[in-house]
């Protein structure tokens, strides 16, 4: 089975890439950007420099532009060109426990607590022992609404695994600034599943390499490129597991209320975007500006 890690990165080797270069049995990409050092070293993997990346496609590399963390969508091409069957999205500031990677679901069936709910999207922090807290991109209209009580153990297959992270997690920007928390989730909470889509972001989530055309970083939106791309992705109908953390999360340096304004389209359109994706999965794209609906073409054409 292959199995390949993709990150980007603007700074020096930091420390999860230092151990992600040493799992025997993954292959890691890393995406450069125009910040990230010329001379950027790695003892194990390949790193693409913003010179391979215009040379694998000039027009795509375009319309995502420069210094931005969907540069990392040239990395799901490169794990799709060398035929991996679970490609690894993660931020490099997310160090792996040493089980990182071990206990998979991807493209298998799963026993997990599934809940049940009304609504049009399924919180999974809220199901944990950290239930004051909120996945980013949840529609914050939603938030006063949450209900755990219909829960039952069941097997699903999944499609996406999803870990969590303990440390200081790239939650929701205004929780941030509220709680600023300092996560260590009960592992006994997981995994976890619903009958409505789940926000997850891309700093530890494991997809199947047969979708990864259904899952692009959109450009050009802030900080719901990762989010959007999931709930298109589930959209088309693929199953999300949340599972126990794998990593813990010492967050580069953020502003959180920068981060809040890249987040605001969330805050403005999530709950409008899931109400529509129910009709339609392309009805994405009415949601997209031009260059990022053009980003995702140019992406697709590689399939």
């Amino acid at each position: 089975m292959k199995k390949v890690i993709v990150t980007t990165t603007i700074n020096p080797v930091t420390p999860a890439i230092e151990k992600f270069q040493d799992l025997p049995d993954w292959e890691l990409i890393v995406v450069g950007d125009k910040k990230t050092p010329a001379d950027y070293p790695l003892r194990r993997g390949l790193y693409l420099p913003p010179a391979a990346q215009e040379a694998y496609d000039r027009e795509l590399s375009d319309a995502i532009g420069w210094n931005c963390v969907q540069r990392r969508n040239f990395g799901l091409l490169y794990a799709h060109d060398m035929k991996a069957d679970i490609v690894a999205v993660v931020d490099d500031d997310n160090i792996p426990y040493d089980f990182w990677g071990q206990n998979l679901f991807v493209g298998g069936d799963v026993e997990v607590n599934l809940y049940s709910t009304g609504l049009p999207a399924f919180d999974p922090l809220g199901a944990t022992n950290e239930t004051r807290l909120w996945q980013r991109g949840y529609p914050l209209q939603l938030l006063a609404r949450r209900d755990y009580s219909v829960k039952k153990k069941a097997t699903v297959r999944c499609d996406i695994q999803a870990d969590l992270w303990n440390g200081d997690p790239d939650v929701d920007a205004v929780c941030r600034m509220i709680y600023a928390p300092q996560c260590r989730f009960d592992d006994s909470c997981f995994p976890i599943a619903s009958d409505a889509p789940i926000p997850f972001g891309s700093q530890n989530t494991f997809i199947g390499g047969g979708l990864l055309k259904d899952y692009f970083l959109f450009p050009h939106i802030g900080r719901m490129d990762d989010i959007w791309a999931g709930y298109y992705a589930q959209a088309r109908g693929y199953r999300v597991v949340c599972a126990k953390p794998s990593v813990r999360q010492e967050r580069n340096v953020h502003d959180p209320a920068a981060d809040m304004k890249m987040e605001y389209l969330g805050y403005e359109k999530n709950l409008e975007l899931l109400l529509a994706l129910r009709k339609s999965p392309e009805n994405i794209f009415d949601f997209l500006p031009e260059t990022s609906a053009r980003a995702c073409a140019l992406y697709r054409e590689h399939f």
